[in-house]
């Protein structure tokens, strides 16, 4: 099973600061957000990775278990 990037999702180095985390988050969710991209798959998909990445890298536990 291969673990997932999350890092590279969120366009970020491994150590990222959880300020340099949460404001990559939050810019590229606002840049592919379905509501601003209808119709598009590739938005929602690209969404739904954003989301998962700042699940695990927003949460400490979570992003020393995944490091």
């Amino acid at each position: 099973m291969k673990i997932p990037d999350h890092y590279g999702r969120l366009g970020l180095e491994r150590g990222a600061a959880p300020e340099e985390i949460r404001e990559a988050y939050r810019r590229l969710s606002r840049l592919h957000h379905p509501d601003l991209n209808p119709g598009s798959a590739e938005a929602l998909e690209r969404t739904l990775e954003i989301n998962a990445a700042y699940e695990v890298l927003g949460d400490p536990e979570r992003r020393a278990a995944h490091d």
